[in-house]
């Protein structure tokens, strides 16, 4: 796994995705604060000078989240323009990972940006027909904050009242087996026990919080910001039960159809999106206003500086999909009594970006022995 130059001094890791699978509702978004699509600009962005590649557009798919910069600010920068020469980014943004995959499967969209949990799931409910992950975006970003008058340590969250964004999704099953490793008892589904597990959209955790209807909450940034600044405290990174604190959040993914049909396009792609991420590892200051502004175009409203600050610095844009780390969060998953263990070889396909690493003079990466052949 090559080292990646980190946005912050703290390498702080993301929740990682666990699959929903049949068990769980589907319609959780990885990392998203809503269940639907969200906003969506089928607008080609004005092509580069130079010929088209063997597509004339390709449609990519993110959310308006920072643990997606890569793609705010690829796309807001022109980075991956200017790769694909005469072929155009037509862009969409949802704000959940079934929407993505929906759309992918539609072919409303050939490239898509999205947490481990739908992709899992896209690729298992097709038999491994629908896409593959082809690189990685993104790790870090999720915290344990709680309210510092009612717990001080780890030890002081039994018998509290700890907010999750939805049954089944990455944060929670994560949440779940930390609670196990503990030696505490909850039931999975009901979220009742030693710790009462309580499912909250992200929307409205704070408010939640505020009421305190809540005692903390394990969640990813930019919640964890907004909430340490209304008075909570951080008590756990997730990447300190990590090794190397890495694991993923955000991957990218593509259609088979469009990879077979169209790999001089994907290609293309991964050399923006390594590029991209050379840039905002490069350019701290000016890729968090960038992946800033892109958020205000895309939602209406940028992040304040209390809540932007500590969330870029908590998230490390990366090129390794962290695939070691996948069937980890699917073995949790399955720990926690919410997945059947799932078949994931053949989910990646790295070849195409150890193409662009090799020619950019950089270390490959691995699959973790859950690579096509």
């Amino acid at each position: 796994m090559p080292a990646s130059r980190t946005i912050s001094r703290r390498r702080l890791a993301a929740v990682a995705a666990l699959p929903l699978l049949a068990v769980v509702v589907t319609s959780c978004g990885y990392g998203s604060d809503a269940e639907q699509a969200d906003q969506k600009d089928d607008k080609a962005a004005p092509a580069a000078a130079g010929k088209a590649l063997s597509a004339d557009t390709v449609k990519i798919g993110y959310f308006p989240n920072l643990t997606h910069a890569t793609a705010l600010v690829g796309i807001e920068e022109g980075l991956f323009q200017k790769e694909l020469g005469g072929t155009k980014v037509a862009p969409s943004t949802f704000n959940a990972g079934p929407s993505e995959i929906e759309a992918l499967n539609a072919g409303s969209i050939d490239i898509g940006f999205i947490g481990p949990s739908p992709a899992i799931n896209g690729y298992t409910q097709t038999k491994g027909q629908s896409l593959r992950i082809i690189g990685g975006s993104a790790s870090g970003g999720v915290k344990l904050v709680v309210n510092p008058a009612k717990i001080k340590t780890l030890d002081d969250l039994k018998g509290k009242k700890i907010a999750t964004p939805q049954l089944g999704n990455t944060q929670d099953v994560a949440f779940l087996n930390w609670i196990a490793e503990k030696g505490w008892k909850v039931d999975a589904q009901s979220g009742k026990g030693d710790v009462s597990v309580v499912r909250t959209d992200n929307k409205i955790t704070p408010d939640a919080y505020k009421s305190g209807s809540i005692d903390g909450a394990w969640v990813p940034e930019p919640t964890a910001s907004k909430l340490v600044s209304e008075g909570a405290k951080e008590l756990l990174n997730e990447s300190d039960l990590w090794p190397d604190k890495q694991f993923v959040i955000t991957n990218i993914i593509v259609s088979q159809k469009f990879l077979g049909e169209h790999p001089d396009v994907v290609e293309a792609v991964l050399r923006g999106s390594v590029k991209t991420n050379e840039w905002i590892n490069a350019n701290e200051d000016q890729a968090k206003a960038s992946a800033n502004e892109a958020l205000k175009k895309l939602s209406g409203k940028a992040l304040p500086p209390e809540i932007l600050d500590p969330a870029w610095q908590s998230i490390q844009i990366i090129n390794d999909p962290l695939a070691a780390t996948l069937q980890a969060e699917a073995d949790h998953a399955v720990k926690a009594g919410l997945l059947e263990k799932p078949d994931l070889k053949g989910i990646y396909d790295l070849r195409p970006l150890n193409k662009v690493l090799r020619a950019a003079g950089r270390p490959e990466v691995a699959d973790a022995g859950l690579g096509v052949k």
